[in-house]
């Protein structure tokens, strides 16, 4: 017979047969079936000291790894204090599994005082993630969590929420294997809508790719595309997936009206994995197809991208990295026209100008940074001027790299805890924390977890004196300044009361030594710098 077990190892099991390695956290009354099972699983538990930085460790770690995050939380207070971290993984298509209890069954909605109580859980979680899933059976659970990382491997990856019913998690179950379903391959475009594709850049004299971050698996295809003369513009999402050192790229510029410019003056425009929404245009536009004039292709793995903000002349719903595949090789020895490598040269100048303006007081910290760091640095970023006036257009990228940003949800406080996540999935490679004081306060706690880990992380804070950004929205729309200019604590000092090495970088040129420094430390370094 077997051993007799609980609702919790029903999860557990499913998780580890997925190939889990590490989940993020907080227990909990109602979830401590779970704890019972994780120690045999082989599955590690990083507690952090909030459930929203749990979200956003989970998140990191998914982006860096390329696989799944998994969030652990108890009901009611727990996933609901972890929903802007899920909101900001469906933003930014990130795919993140948060397991939660819920009600026991026949008491949702029954509104008795239940410890936790939540009007409709499920509904609050649905409504922010991909879908909401409530298992009313253990023996439901393998094969639910075996959908969801399918869905995770085929579909547009985005959160998903799973719902078990205390009653359901603290029950019997009768034990069984736990297996991990054979992944389905990659969707393959059409033969005909590739040479379709192929035909219209042939004919084009102005073809210009926009690379979102449906796009990070193609890097290789998007450089052959660069290199038959086609310039690559990225989002912020897709920053770095064409080395920002080649002659084709035109940066991650797209929010700026240099490159807008760019875009509609294109006639054959190819749009690889982005929606094109407002998060990475900033009020820019892009102008539809004109029959013999200009034409749009999108490419994308989700069939409600294909004509979302500009509607599609040629769409293909299917893998970025095979259809460009597929393309490179229709246009290879075709002679395409596409530009000369001084035009594009030109062009990424403008872009880089325009940037400079706004980005003048944040270059020179992203050049000490970038200058002192291995060249695969991961940078966790922040809704943060450092980040997206600085990091997003002075720090060059390759596809080493990975910028962390939550960029359709723009949220404070997420990049510490990412950065978390970054280090937990790559321990052997360099993770650095750069963002402002606001950001810092949302999650600054997160410090805790990372001292308690270990994990040699340099945390840049750059002090501009509190919200500046929003203080300069206040001043343009004549209001009176107010609630954005915030007092400053000591922050190393905070950084070491917790633990944490806590130092102050005088000058700009010190803050890429120090990081350098705090690479090789036993713990993180706050490196503090006043701008």
């Amino acid at each position: 017979m077997s051993e007799p077990v609980t609702g919790g190892a029903a999860v557990i099991d499913s998780l580890a047969a997925q190939g889990v390695s590490d989940v993020f956290g907080i227990p909990g009354t109602h979830n401590l079936e779970l704890y019972r099972y994780l120690p045999q699983s082989g599955i590690r538990h990083v507690v952090t000291r909030h459930e929203q930085g749990a979200g956003y460790a989970a998140d990191g770690f998914a982006r860096v790894s390329g696989r799944p995050g998994v969030l652990i939380t108890t009901s009611g207070p727990g996933i609901t204090n972890a929903v802007t971290a899920l909101a900001t993984a469906y933003a930014d298509s990130i795919p993140i599994l948060a397991v939660s209890p819920g009600a026991p069954r026949g008491r949702v909605g029954a509104d008795v005082g239940w410890l936790h109580e939540v009007k409709n859980q499920q509904a609050a979680l649905d409504a922010v993630t991909g879908r909401s899933i409530r298992a009313e059976s253990a023996d439901d659970i393998p094969d639910i969590v075996a959908d969801i990382f399918e869905g995770f491997a085929s579909r547009r990856p985005r959160p998903v929420h799973l719902e078990v019913p205390v009653d359901v998690l603290e029950g019997d179950w009768a034990r069984v294997p736990c297996a991990r379903r054979p992944l389905p391959g990659a969707a393959r475009a059409d033969r005909p809508a590739v040479d379709a594709v192929a035909a219209a850049l042939l004919g084009a004299a102005n073809p210009l790719v926009v690379a979102g971050g449906g796009a990070r698996g193609a890097t290789a295809e998007l450089r052959a595309l660069a290199e038959l003369g086609i310039p690559v513009l990225t989002t912020v999402n897709g920053k770095g997936v064409l080395d920002e050192a080649h002659p084709a790229s035109l940066g991650a510029g797209a929010r700026l009206s240099t490159a807008h410019d760019a875009v509609n003056g294109a006639d054959v425009l190819l749009v690889v994995g982005s929606e094109l929404g407002d998060s990475d245009l900033w009020g820019g536009t892009v102008a539809p197809g004109r029959p013999g004039e200009r034409t749009v292709v999108r490419i994308d793995l989700d069939a409600a991208q294909a004509h979302k903000n500009v509607r599609a002349d040629l769409a293909i719903v299917a893998d970025a990295r095979l259809t460009l595949r597929d393309l490179v090789e229709a246009l290879r020895d075709k002679g395409i026209r596409g530009w000369d490598t001084a035009r594009a040269l030109t062009l990424r100048g403008q872009i880089d100008a325009e940037a400079a303006r706004s980005g003048a007081a944040w270059e020179p910290i992203q050049r000490s940074l970038a200058a002192a760091l291995p060249a695969d640095t991961v940078v966790a970023g922040d809704s943060s001027q450092v980040t997206y006036y600085g990091t997003v257009h002075s720090w060059p990228f390759t596809p080493a790299n990975r910028l962390l940003y939550p960029t359709g949800y723009a949220t404070l406080g997420y990049g510490l805890p990412a950065a978390i996540g970054a280090k937990i999935a790559a321990p052997d490679r360099s993770v650095v924390a750069l963002f402002g004081d606001g950001a810092a306060m949302f999650s600054i706690q997160e410090l805790i977890t990372a001292t308690e880990q270990g994990l040699a992380i340099p945390v840049v804070i750059v002090d501009n004196g509190g919200y500046a950004e929003i203080r300069e929205q206040m001043v343009d729309r004549g209001i009176v300044p107010q609630a954005v200019d915030l007092y400053r604590p000591d922050i190393p000092a905070l950084a070491r009361a917790i633990g944490a090495h806590g130092v102050e970088a005088t000058s700009v040129d010190e803050l890429g030594p120090l990081a350098a420094q705090a690479l090789s430390a036993d713990r993180p370094t706050v490196i503090y710098h006043r701008v």
